[in-house]
């Protein structure tokens, strides 16, 4: 179990200027539901966006704190288009 805003903390340690959404998808604080918007997705594919942010969030992933992840990840100018 972890809470949004200690999973927020990882994710901005590893993007400072993320702004991230987050919706916890069963109530158990395990499963979560992450919209992240950074200039550090600039020039990177899906899956490399995707291990970013694992990589951000292998701590917790790792002692089960997280126990699944859906991700969806934009650049700002991504994000102002939509």
């Amino acid at each position: 179990m972890i809470s949004q805003d200690t999973l927020i903390g990882y994710i901005e340690k590893a993007m400072p200027d993320a702004r991230v959404t987050l919706k916890d998808r069963t109530g158990t604080m395990d499963h979560y539901q992450v919209h992240i918007i950074s200039e550090a997705f600039e020039g990177k594919n899906l899956l490399d966006r995707q291990r970013f942010v694992y990589q951000a969030l292998n701590e917790p992933m790792k002692d089960g704190r997280i126990h699944a992840l859906e991700i969806k990840s934009q650049t700002p100018s991504e994000a102002a288009s939509t």
